[in-house]
C-alpha cells in the first residue's frame, strides 16, 4: 500500500508539471499569435505601400516622393525580415514547449497506469487470501462433520 502511495505521490508532481507546461504552452501560443499580428499588420502597410507607390508612378509626381515611398518600402522590408525571425523563434518555442506538454501528459498516464496496475494487484491479491480462507474454513467444517 506505501508503494502506491509513493506512485500517488509522484503522480501528483507529474501534475503539476503538466500543468506547469500547459500554461507555458498558452503562453507561448499568446506570444507567437501577438508576434505573427504584427507580421500581418506590416506586410498589410507593405502591401497599401506598394500600392501607393504604384499609383505615384502612373501619377504627375516628383522624384522626391517617390524615393520617400521606395524608401518607406524599404524599411518596411526589413522590419518584415526581422519579423519574420521573430515569429519563427516564437514558432519554435511554442512547438518546444508542445512537446514538453505532450511528454508531460504521458508521464502523468504512465504513473496513472502503474497505480491502477498496483490496485489490480491488490485486489487479486485480497480475493486470492479470502479464496484460501475460505477453502480453510471449508476444510474444517468437513473435517468437523466427519468427527461427528
Amino acid at each position: 500500500m506505501s508503494h502506491i502511495a509513493t506512485l500517488e505521490k509522484i503522480r501528483h508532481v507529474r501534475e503539476h508539471e503538466k500543468r506547469s507546461a500547459k500554461q507555458a504552452h498558452h503562453q507561448s501560443i499568446k506570444a507567437f499569435e501577438e508576434v505573427a499580428t504584427k507580421l500581418y499588420n506590416l506586410l498589410k502597410k507593405k502591401e497599401n505601400a506598394k500600392e501607393a507607390y504604384d499609383l505615384s508612378l502612373q501619377s504627375k509626381t516628383t522624384v522626391q516622393h517617390l524615393k520617400e515611398q521606395s524608401l518607406y518600402i524599404d524599411k518596411l522590408n526589413d522590419q518584415i525580415i526581422h519579423l519574420q525571425e521573430q515569429v519563427n523563434i516564437a514558432r519554435e518555442k511554442m512547438e518546444q514547449k508542445r512537446e514538453n506538454l505532450t511528454d508531460a501528459h504521458i508521464e502523468v498516464k504512465k504513473f496513472e497506469k502503474m497505480i491502477e496496475q498496483q490496485h489490480e494487484r491488490l485486489k487479486e491479491s485480497a480475493l486470492k487470501r479470502e479464496n484460501e480462507m475460505m477453502d480453510d474454513i471449508s476444510i474444517k467444517q468437513h473435517l468437523n462433520r466427519k468427527n461427528r
